[in-house]
């Protein structure tokens, strides 16, 4: 029996932890792509890519071979204005009878004010981004996808050392607090799903120690022996329009679901492990 195969549907920070823990394993990995210059880069990484455009009809038929041709395939692109990009082009018959995964947003729940948000909750999103991405989230479910509701996600090149390296202001929202995940700690989780496909519906993939802001960010610091950051007052006069957005909502995100029914347990189960991991490796 051959290696087993998985398509990734877009090749960005997350699907690149995803394609480094499932290549380790054993799969075969493609990638989509509408850029000539990622193509090679995923090629030298030893996986597949696939150039297609998928709001191009002439890419349609280069983008279903890839998918009829994997056992897995995983939707890693955010969603346009109409929705799923990647949907519309492909057909039910190409994803029927395979393991399909979707990475959405615990942004779907909207404004808990601080208060827990898990699974069996219906969505409620405020912004319009979490709007189309629970609409996304609808159009996977059709085809029997799972979806993998991510918390903030950092990684090497993408942590709270980044910010601190910028000298970028942090704002303190007194009680607002929120959730994070590793970007290792996603690719876990799917790779234990992909060996339970009985478990199907909603993951939320948040770490256990939802906290806030200023304390991860004065975190970072002490870890790597830098000056504290820049603690301000919340301004919205200062804020950018995705700061603005990030500090309207408060919530924590319960991880209970991915633990009982897939068990995984977060390698990082708090910014604490995850920065201190990322700061070693440097």
């Amino acid at each position: 029996m051959g290696a087993r195969s998985i398509c990734l549907l877009g090749f960005g920070f997350t699907a690149k932890a995803v394609a480094r823990r499932l290549s380790a394993e054993g799969w075969r990995i493609s990638a989509t792509t509408r850029s000539a210059e990622q193509a090679e880069q995923i090629r030298a990484q030893g996986y597949q890519p696939v150039r297609a455009d998928p709001a191009k009809p002439d890419d349609h038929d280069a983008l279903c071979a890839a998918v009829g041709a994997c056992d897995a395939v995983l939707a890693c692109a955010p969603p346009g204005e109409a929705g799923d990009p990647f949907l519309p082009a492909l057909p039910a018959e190409t994803l029927s009878g395979k393991w399909l995964g979707y990475l959405s947003t615990t942004g779907v729940y909207g404004d808990r004010q601080g208060g827990w948000a898990f699974e069996y909750e219906p969505v409620s999103p405020g912004q319009d981004r979490s709007i189309r991405r629970a609409q996304a989230e609808a159009q996977w479910l059709e085809h029997g996808a799972r979806l993998f509701r991510l918390a903030g996600i950092y990684g090497p090149g993408r942590s709270a050392f980044d910010r601190l390296e910028a000298d970028k202001v942090v704002f303190d929202v007194p009680g607002h607090v929120f959730s994070r995940i590793h970007a290792d700690d996603i690719a876990q989780a799917i790779a234990l799903s992909l060996e339970k496909p009985e478990a199907k519906g909603a993951f939320n993939l948040a770490d256990d120690w939802p906290d806030t802001q200023p304390n991860v960010m004065t975190g970072a610091a002490q870890i790597a022996g830098l000056p504290g950051p820049r603690i301000e007052p919340f301004d919205p006069d200062k804020a950018s329009p995705m700061q603005a957005s990030f500090y309207a909502e408060c919530r924590r995100v319960s991880n209970a679901r991915a633990k009982a029914a897939l068990g995984w347990r977060p390698s990082y189960p708090s910014w604490r492990e995850g920065l201190q991991a990322i700061w070693d490796q440097r």
